[in-house]
């Protein structure tokens, strides 16, 4: 009779879960034992992959900065077109990955007490603006104006989640396309 090994819950499960228990809880959300349960697995398995927990973190940080930039960027380029385009195709892609956004909230309040994860959004942001910079400078010559549409753009899709405003009358979908709108002019 062939025992056949018992099959192993992939690294990459493991990561998804503690970013989902990350953009729920912050860091201290992110237990082995928690995890595996989510998973339906034993603890055993996360030392398969893991050394400890701290590794799953650090795994996790860098899993979520190269979804939120890198592969980002690959879609939004891959899409050709011109920098007015490609604008807007980020800024499509930043309203829809909402649960990236649970995530991205943890990651900076958690950069507040981590100096690492301080370091690692400093990195971040300046990934994010220099691309922008590179696109809204085909939109102006201005770098003045390049640098506040940056950061004008940075902050919507950022601060947008802590905001709790009414708009009068307008849905916030409304008035966020109207300041992108505003952006692209």
């Amino acid at each position: 009779m062939d025992m056949a090994a018992p099959a192993r819950t992939p690294r990459s499960s493991w990561i998804e879960q503690g970013l989902r228990a990350l953009g729920v809880g912050g860091p201290d959300a992110v237990r082995i034992e928690s995890l595996a349960q989510a998973l339906g697995v034993t603890k055993g398995g996360f030392y398969w992959h893991f050394d400890d927990r701290q590794a799953l973190l650090g795994e996790m940080l860098d899993t979520w900065e190269r979804v939120v930039t890198e592969d980002v960027i690959t879609r939004v380029e891959s899409g050709g077109g011109d920098a007015r385009a490609k604008l807007r195709r980020l800024f499509g892609i930043a309203v829809a990955i909402d649960d990236m956004v649970s995530i991205e909230l943890a990651v900076r309040e958690w950069a507040r007490r981590d100096p690492s994860v301080a370091e690692r959004i400093h990195r971040l942001d300046n990934r994010r603006m220099d691309y922008m910079r590179l696109l809204f400078g085909e939109l102006t010559p201005d770098d003045d104006d390049v640098e506040a549409r940056c950061l004008l753009a940075f902050s919507l899709f950022i601060a947008n989640h802590y905001v709790a405003a009414d708009h009068g009358g307008r849905t916030r979908k409304s008035v966020v396309g109207a300041a992108t709108a505003k952006l692209l002019a």
